[in-house]
């Protein structure tokens, strides 16, 4: 990075002109477009008062924006998914501040992307100035989540740390029962019973895309999304606003399954989607169905993608249970500096062992596939 380039940080996206945005943007993924962003930031459930602060990173010379890194200053570890809370009950036993911190990821959604926008400049070229920043305004850590593997060597006292995730891939499949005769002999049998349950339990669903999707459904979509938070005895993270200006300003990436018995709506999977990818996001049912999570959540994406010849299928972080159902274990990759000189060391231990676990876990994972060998 040149002497000419200014290192700037903006506390809302309103600062950066979405014609910056969109030049600098390569992904196609729906949830790095300007208008997610947006809509997190306009609804409110990302903000100072929900622990969101925006400090997105802007690069400039001579008036050109030449990156652009979505941050956050964060006052809690909710929301990420690359779990530090025991890093931050260490801090707290000894009396010393963990927070605030600085996250780049995109709020409540742990999808392997790009986290800079940028045509000239890599992640790598960043981690110096982001720690010269921190250093200067007393900010106990900086976060990279669920970003691309950085290949160069890495400042001494910046971590890698990886999680697994379970993806499905579309190896040119021509239909779901195509994909199902690399299955083993049990385990088709078995997603073949899954899948007539749901007939023999008289479930109906519909499939919306984007325009489709009425006042109404997304009305039932919200109240089944807060039920998931409730069992769990948290509050929903994202408003109804959202999702009511994300339908609106983002038509074209969206397919929403909605569940029905009796002619009773009960049951909804949210999704988004690119020309490649397929994201499943967000699940709720107001009583339990057997089978019909599976349904929802796996099996129609899986089919949404052979249909759409969609490549990869990522149905959300965490849950074994996928495994069995076709999904491959993947690493995703994430990057750490902290401030603290007494804590260094202990964490960077930390992060190694995870690393070694984390590759012995994969190895685990794919010895369970359901795949004939």
């Amino acid at each position: 990075m040149n002497t000419h380039t200014k290192i700037n940080f903006v506390n809302s996206i309103e600062n950066i002109s979405p014609s910056h945005w969109q030049h600098l943007n390569n992904s196609a993924c729906p949830f790095l477009r300007y208008d997610f962003f947006a809509a997190l930031e306009k609804s409110q459930s990302v903000s100072i008062q929900q622990g969101w602060q925006a400090h997105h990173l802007v690069a400039t010379t001579h008036n050109d924006v030449l990156a652009i890194m979505p941050m956050y200053l964060k006052s809690h570890s909710w929301g990420e998914y690359v779990f530090d809370w025991d890093w931050a009950d260490a801090f707290k036993r000894y009396n010393i501040d963990y927070y605030p911190k600085l996250v780049a990821t995109i709020p409540f959604t742990p999808v392997c992307s790009d986290k800079l926008l940028s045509t000239q400049f890599s992640v790598s070229a960043l981690l110096a100035p982001l720690i010269e920043h921190c250093q200067q305004e007393n900010i106990n850590s900086w976060h990279i989540l669920y970003c691309d593997e950085i290949k160069t060597p890495l400042p001494e006292d910046v971590y890698q740390r990886n999680t697994v995730q379970f993806h499905w891939f579309n190896r040119d499949y021509k239909t779901f029962d195509d994909f199902l005769s690399n299955f083993t002999s049990r385990k088709r049998s078995n997603t073949r019973k899954e899948r007539q349950s749901i007939i023999q339990q008289d479930i109906h669903i519909r499939s919306l895309l984007n325009d489709d999707i009425t006042e109404k459904d997304l009305a039932f979509f919200y109240l089944t999304y807060q039920l998931t938070y409730l069992k769990r005895g948290h509050q929903a993270h994202l408003n109804y606003a959202f999702f009511e200006q994300i339908v609106t300003e983002m038509s074209g990436h969206i397919l929403l399954l909605i569940a029905s018995h009796e002619q009773q709506d009960i049951a909804c999977a949210l999704f988004f989607y690119d020309d490649t990818h397929l994201y499943g996001r967000y699940w709720g049912s107001t009583k339990y169905y057997n089978n019909l999570h599976f349904e929802l959540c796996y099996y129609r994406g899986i089919e949404f993608c052979i249909e759409k010849n969609i490549k990869v299928f990522n149905p959300g972080t965490q849950g074994e249970h996928k495994i069995k159902r076709g999904f491959e274990p993947i690493l995703t990759h994430s990057y750490h500096w902290i401030k603290h000189p007494d804590f260094k060391i202990a964490i960077k231990d930390f992060c190694q062992q995870e690393q070694q676990h984390m590759l012995t876990y994969q190895q685990q994972c794919q010895q369970l596939l359901p795949f004939k060998k």
